[in-house]
């Protein structure tokens, strides 16, 4: 059993505020709608650019996505 990161939260818990399911993701985003399901259970660990592609696809700042520090 994988355990997500904050980033990996952080992603999905924008994404599902928004109402934004996984395909829509992937069709604004361009990235493959396995990838972001992938990035939703924390499979793999996204670059820089990735994040600024959701982040824009998502209409808020990468910042936004980032977890907070404790």
């Amino acid at each position: 059993m994988n355990c997500l990161s904050g980033l990996e939260k952080k992603i999905r818990s924008v994404r599902t505020a928004k109402g934004i399911s996984q395909d829509k993701l992937a069709v604004k985003s361009q990235i493959d709608r396995s990838y972001i399901g992938r990035i939703d259970r924390g499979e793999v660990n996204i670059t820089m650019d990735k994040l600024y592609i959701l982040a824009a696809a998502l209409e808020c700042k990468p910042q936004d996505l980032l977890p907070e520090m404790d």
